[in-house]
């Protein structure tokens, strides 16, 4: 009978010893559901420190709901170790994810000179090959084929000293031909001033990711951040086929930090449905008491409100309410700046509770 019981209790353990998901509450916008998604990571298989079903496992522990595998197509620095190709990394991480719900994105990254740059290729099918290695030979093979291109950390220090940004002709070109469909705007810790205008203005993906190598625990015990940087991408459904669909339309937030950043149309409805203000739930004979109420992970901070009979400032932390009070002979508007909520790279969101 222990026998028995002790076998019942190892199938068990061997049936449960999958990756704990987190679960990251973030706001919602109606008619979509909210994808927490990381568009840019590497594996052993490029210049990574991790195997591809650790960072499957990762992405899980991380509450993500899909992770690209973008290692890098002309760099390959541990090619003596580790034999594969274009292909390994995804073929060895597959099966691996769709166990632990997660979507999966084959992807590569384009690694050049600036100009260019670097710029991945995602949602690329597993036939695709790169025999012509010109640049614009390979960007129009994979476009062709269905690919979103995303150019990453346009000011990245190591191909712009200086850390600024700066659209160049070649970038230019492909926005031109229809061959660019996103910029990162966050990348690794760093936030690129003005990327978000250059989206805005010629309706590109506003996206934000890790560019992780070694692993998203170290990342962040080194920072204050209490998540790794993710785009938050509006979907009808949860699939790849929606999930891409979804990001070629730009319908995309970038969550930093404390810091959310993206196109008004999608902060705007996005922020309002995180926060809720309630009736009175309490009054006297000065004034009357509201609970506001945060239900999202994400904390915002409110600052600069109109109503001189109200708080100046309202901060609310994560999935957590506070009471206000507002003079009975003032107006009961509460409408404020929330400084944490890019719109613009000095642009904050407006929003009325």
């Amino acid at each position: 009978m222990k026998r028995h019981l002790l076998s019942l209790v190892f199938i068990f353990l061997g049936c449960s010893l999958f990756a704990q998901g987190r679960l990251i509450h973030t706001g919602e916008i109606p008619g979509y559901v909210t994808l927490k998604c990381d568009f840019h990571s590497h594996t052993v298989f490029s210049d990574g420190e991790v195997w591809p079903t650790f960072r499957v496992r990762e992405a899980v522990q991380d509450g993500l709901d899909a992770i690209a595998l973008t290692d890098h197509l002309e760099y390959l620095p541990h090619k003596k170790y580790v034999k594969g190709e274009d292909n390994s990394a995804f073929a060895i991480a597959k099966n691996y994810t769709e166990r632990r719900d997660l979507i999966l994105i084959r992807g590569t990254e384009i690694t050049r000179k600036m100009p260019p740059g670097h710029l991945n290729l995602l949602f690329l099918p597993d036939s695709i090959t790169f025999e012509d290695t010109t640049f614009l030979a390979v960007i129009e093979k994979a476009v062709n084929e269905g690919a979103f291109v995303q150019w990453n950390h346009p000011g990245w220090k190591a191909q712009q000293p200086d850390g600024i940004a700066r659209m160049m002709d070649i970038h230019h070109e492909l926005i031109e031909k229809g061959w660019l469909h996103g910029i990162e705007i966050f990348n690794d810790g760093v936030f690129y001033p003005g990327v978000m205008e250059w989206c805005i203005d010629a309706n590109l993906a506003i996206t934000g990711n890790t560019d992780i190598h070694g692993t998203t625990a170290e990342v962040l015990s080194s920072s204050s951040d209490s998540h790794r940087a993710m785009t938050l991408v509006f979907a009808r459904e949860r699939n790849e086929r929606e999930l891409k669909e979804a990001l070629f339309l730009g319908r995309t937030l970038v969550w930093y930090g404390d810091t959310l950043a993206g196109k008004i149309e999608y902060a705007a409805p996005f922020v309002s449905s995180c926060l809720k203000r309630t009736g009175a739930v309490y009054e006297d004979s000065s004034y009357n008491y509201y609970r506001i109420e945060n239900l999202s992970d994400i904390p915002y901070y409110l600052t600069d409100g109109v109503n001189p009979d109200a708080p100046k400032s309202i901060e609310l932390q994560p999935r957590a309410y506070i009471v206000v009070r507002i003079r009975k002979e003032g107006g009961q508007t509460l409408a404020y700046t929330v400084s944490n909520v890019k719109i613009g790279t000095g642009e904050r969101l407006k929003i009325e509770l």
